[in-house]
């Protein structure tokens, strides 16, 4: 049987590992990816291979294979990096692993904005903000946050232009369109798909 998208339960693909994460309606995780304390919103999708922890993605995020967020941190300012530090259970019987180190990781929460674009093979680090609308080209590294509808690449990443002029920018993210149910989402459908941004503003934005 093919499995399908679905309002009340995300579709995950096989061989993923799926930890302390909720989803949002219409969802999608790719085949082989793994995600961590992520809370996803509706409509967003991660295709194959993905590696997502510790991060916040609004509704209608498009992101590539092979994307990794919130890529999880070594203890730079130890005498060692390594995680026997931390997992320290794995290797000893008389000791836990350090649940502070944990909790210190998974509070570095990053976080991808509605209608975004991360493309294949990026990456977006710890704490980095994803502003709405925006667009991290293939194998770009974002260490710094992005303006919404902004287009970064490269490594580090840096501002390329922008998507959307700032006048319609701030017009589309008033109006949320990522908040209208799914119904008006359908009405919409042909606006969507054949008006400019400029030309779909002039028609819903009241």
């Amino acid at each position: 049987m093919t499995k399908r998208l679905s309002a009340s339960e995300p579709l995950i693909h096989d061989d993923c590992a799926v930890v302390q994460s909720t989803f949002g309606a219409w969802v999608e995780i790719g085949a082989g990816s793994r995600v961590m304390n992520v809370d996803m919103g509706d409509y967003s999708y991660c295709d194959r291979m993905c590696d997502l922890a510790n991060a916040k993605v609004g509704k209608f995020a498009n992101i590539a294979s092979f994307v990794r967020v919130g890529a999880t941190d070594h203890p730079l300012d130890k005498a060692s990096l390594h995680h026997f530090l931390y997992r320290s259970a794995d290797y000893w019987p008389d000791v836990d692993h350090d649940a502070d180190w944990f909790a210190h990781r998974a509070s570095r929460t990053a976080s991808i904005g509605h209608d975004t674009w991360i493309g294949h093979n990026a990456q977006v680090k710890p704490q980095i903000t994803i502003g709405d609308g925006a667009v991290v080209a293939s194998g770009a590294v974002v260490t710094r946050d992005v303006a919404p509808y902004t287009i970064v690449a490269g490594v580090p990443a840096k501002p390329v232009r922008r998507r959307l002029p700032e006048d319609l920018a701030d017009r589309l993210m008033a109006l949320a369109w990522w908040n209208w149910d799914h119904a008006t989402l359908r009405i919409a459908l042909p606006d969507f798909r054949t008006l400019s941004a400029e030309a779909f503003l002039e028609k819903h934005d009241g």
